[in-house]
C-alpha cells in the first residue's frame, strides 16, 4: 500500500528479458538499498514491483508480459526517470490518498497549459474508468496522488489536474508532454462506491 507521495526519482540504467522469462528493470536510486528488503514492494510509476536484488545506489525488478501490457513499463528503456515510493508503514504519514500500486488503465496527456504560476494538465482515459473519477475526487497519476479540478464525459473521459511548480519539480509529471501515455489508478473508495451502487436492489426489491 501508498500513499502517492513520490519519495525519490530513479531512473532506469539497464532492462533485458532473458529467453522465456519475465522483463527485469535495474533501477538506480537515491534510497539506502542496504535498508531495502529482497522481496520489499516499491511504486515505479505507479506500479507496485518486487525487489529481487540491490546493489549500492540501484535495486532491481521484475515485471511480467501482462504488467507490461496493461502499463506504460512496456515503453521504458534506459534513462528514463521514474517516480518511486516504498510500501506504507504503520507510523507514516498519510500525505496522499490510499494507493494500491494497481494500475487501471494507461491515459494519455491531451493538453498542458500554465495557469497563474502552475500549470494544468489535461488527461484522457477510456470511459469506462471516467465512473470513478469525480471532481476534488483523487487519481494516481504516474504515481503521485492528485486532486482532479474537473471531469469531461465523451467518447473518452477527459479530466484536468493543477500541478503546483513542487509536484513538477520532485516528480516526473515536468516530463510529460502532449501525447505521452500515463498510468492511471483510480482511487479504492470510488471503485467500493460504483460495486455498491451497483449490487443495489432494484425499487420495490427486498434486500433481506
Amino acid at each position: 500500500m501508498f500513499t502517492g507521495i513520490v519519495t525519490d526519482i530513479g531512473r532506469i540504467r539497464s532492462r533485458a528479458q532473458p529467453a522465456g522469462g519475465d522483463t527485469r528493470f535495474e533501477i538506480d536510486t537515491g534510497y539506502d538499498t542496504a535498508g531495502i528488503a529482497i522481496g520489499a514492494s516499491i511504486a515505479c510509476s505507479g506500479v507496485c514491483l518486487t525487489v529481487i536484488e540491490t546493489g549500492s545506489g540501484w535495486f532491481a525488478v521484475q515485471a511480467s508480459d501482462e504488467t507490461l501490457s496493461c502499463t506504460t513499463l512496456g515503453d521504458w528503456r534506459a534513462g528514463r526517470r521514474v517516480n518511486l515510493e516504498r510500501a506504507l508503514r504503520a507510523e507514516d504519514e498519510l500525505g496522499g490518498h490510499i494507493v494500491a500500486g494497481h494500475v487501471d488503465t494507461v491515459g494519455r496527456v491531451e493538453a498542458r497549459e500554465p495557469a497563474s504560476g502552475s500549470e494544468v494538465f489535461r488527461f484522457a482515459v477510456d470511459r469506462a474508468f471516467g465512473r470513478y473519477i469525480a471532481p476534488k475526487g483523487s487519481v494516481a497519476v504516474d504515481g503521485v496522488s492528485l486532486t482532479v479540478n474537473a471531469v469531461e464525459d465523451g467518447a473518452d473521459t477527459r479530466f484536468s489536474v493543477n500541478l503546483i511548480p513542487h509536484t513538477l519539480a520532485v516528480t516526473t509529471l515536468g516530463d510529460l508532454q502532449q501525447g505521452g501515455a500515463i498510468n492511471l489508478e483510480v482511487d479504492l473508495m470510488a471503485r467500493y462506491v460504483q460495486r455498491m451502487l451497483a449490487l443495489e436492489p432494484a425499487s420495490g426489491e427486498s434486500s433481506a
